[in-house]
Parts: structure tokens; sequence; C-alpha cells
């Protein structure tokens, strides 16, 4: 890793849900001065503590920690709003003089990070986006998925025609910036290339893992988190709330699920987030240190991982 002179190095610690991610954070932070860089797009929500896995007081005592508790439930987080947060994060961190870590397992976020992506700071058009809703209820997605290529064909080509909130959302950014959304790419200047260590584990040992964290969840109290969020007058399995947990038990609350059920279903969709991470942290990929959550000495490996990285021994 290439690094301006005196210039504090960035880590990232990446990889799938419930792998311990936030654990090894909080054992380096107590190793170097550092601080935490939230890259989790749930954890950046007010009252979504429990289902998020968000990092406990202690933890958060422990390393200081940025991103976390910024909005609503009901309020859009953007990758835009993220990218600008975090780089200022980042700055401020480094003149401080510590490390940021950035942590967490959206790997859009963590990717547009190290990679210097410009993406458009478009304010919401409620008024546009309601018309585009009604046509597509009225006309079909397919219709604004055409639209859509006949403005910017290459990322229409991106874009699943059945996801019409993000088909939307390219027709929107077009609507108010002028600008194709396939001209926002990535800028070298804006990169902020980091040391990436990954945790990892045997894919049934994951899911092993994954279940009983779902279990000590509904044993801290996951379940009344979303009864107080449901009270609130937040809906469930919407926006943000649409996560592992929070629509199952939703559907418990309202009588479509038994309790069993919802914890079950729960369980398969967090599964099923564990894959989808892995399509963006893969295996082979040779800028990621890779290492095994369940091998002996897996925290003195990944200190040594660090230690080696300040001493310029790991490039």
């Amino acid at each position: 890793m290439s690094m301006l002179s005196g210039e504090c190095p960035i880590i990232h610690i990446v990889g799938p849900t419930a792998v311990g991610k936030t654990r090894l954070a909080v054992e380096l932070g107590q190793l170097i001065s550092c601080e935490v860089v939230n890259a989790d797009s749930r954890q950046v929500y007010r009252h979504m503590d429990i289902g998020t896995a968000k990092p406990t007081a202690v933890e958060q005592s422990t390393v200081r920690h940025h991103l976390l508790d910024l909005l609503e439930p009901d309020e859009n987080f953007s990758l835009g709003t993220f990218l600008s947060l975090a780089r200022k994060s980042v700055a401020e961190i480094r003149q401080r003089g510590h490390i940021p870590l950035i942590v967490g397992g959206t790997g859009q976020y963590i990717w547009a990070l190290e990679e210097g992506w410009e993406v458009p700071e478009a304010a919401p058009d409620h008024e546009f986006r309601g018309e585009l809703e009604a046509e597509a209820q009225q006309s079909g997605a397919e219709a604004l998925h055409r639209r859509l290529q006949g403005i910017d064909p290459r990322r229409a080509a991106e874009l699943d025609p059945r996801n019409v909130r993000r088909v939307i959302r390219a027709l929107e950014v077009h609507h108010v910036t002028g600008r194709k959304p396939s001209s926002y790419g990535k800028l070298a200047e804006l990169a902020l290339s980091g040391f990436l260590i990954g945790l990892t584990m045997e894919r049934s040992s994951l899911y092993c893992r994954i279940d009983r964290r779902v279990d000590l969840m509904m044993e801290a109290g996951f379940l009344e988190e979303v009864r107080r969020l449901s009270a609130m007058g937040y809906t469930l399995g919407k926006g943000p709330l649409n996560g592992p947990g929070y629509t199952e038990l939703g559907q418990y609350l309202s009588g479509e699920k038994s309790l069993d059920e919802a914890v079950q279903r729960t369980k398969f969709q967090t599964h099923r987030l564990a894959r989808k991470q892995y399509s963006w942290f893969k295996p082979e990929d040779s800028r990621i240190r890779w290492l095994e959550r369940d091998e002996p000495g897996l925290f003195c490996r990944a200190e040594g991982l660090v230690e080696g990285l300040l001493k310029g021994s790991i490039s």
C-alpha cells in the first residue's frame, strides 16, 4: 500500500455478517491509536440496535466510533451521503494522528470509498418519484426501464428492470443533475486506498454462527425492539426496516407468521445476506488479506499484519 509520508494508513475490516468484524476492530483498538468508521448501511439508524448488531456501549467506549445513529428509520441514507461523511471522518481522524478503521459488511460502501467513486448528491425529488411510481404501477416496470435505456443505455444495462427503486433513482439523478447516471464513475483523487483485512469462515459454520446470533438477539430483546419501532409509527419491512428480522418479526406482530416461523425466516434471510456479501468480498480477491475466523491465534495474526503495515514491512 502506498502512503504519503507521515500520513496515517487506512485499514478496512470486511467480511460477511456475524463473522466478528466488530470484535476484531475493538481488539485492534486496544493495540493501536485508531477510530472506527462504520460501513454498515443499517447501523446509521437510531433505535435499530439489536437487529443490526450495532457495537455495544462498552465497545463504543473502548474505541471511538463514527457514523452510528445518524438518522431516524424513515429517513434516506444514500451512498453519496455515506461517502461525504466517511471522507470527512477519515480526514478528521488522520488530523488527530489516529488510524481510521473502516469496518462493515456493506460492500458498495467499502469499495466506493477504497476506489474513489464519484456519486451524485442529487436531492430526492419526491414529486418526480411519485410520478414514476404511478407510471410503473400503470404501465409496468419495463416501461420505466425502457425510458432509462433511451437516456442512458449503459446504466440501464446494469440494472434489473424489476428493481423499480433503482431505475427510478437513475432517472431521478438525470432529472435533477442533467447528467447521465453512468457518467458518475471512479476518481483517483477521491480514492482512500487502504489495507484490507477480511474475516471469513467455512460456509456451514458461518450459518451456524448466524443462527446462534439470531437466538441471542431474541434473548436480548429483538422482538421488543421491533414492537417499539412499530409503536413509534415506523413501517416494518420498508426502507431500512426491510432487513433480516425487522420484516419477519413484523409479520409475526401482524399475525402473518408464528414466532418460530419468523425467527427461522430471519435466520434464512441472514444466510442470504451473507451470500450476497461474498459477491462483494470475493475469497479470490488479492486485495484482501483473508483470515479464517476459526483458526487458532486469529487476533495475533491480525495484530501481526497491522504491526507489519505500520513498520512498513507489509504493503
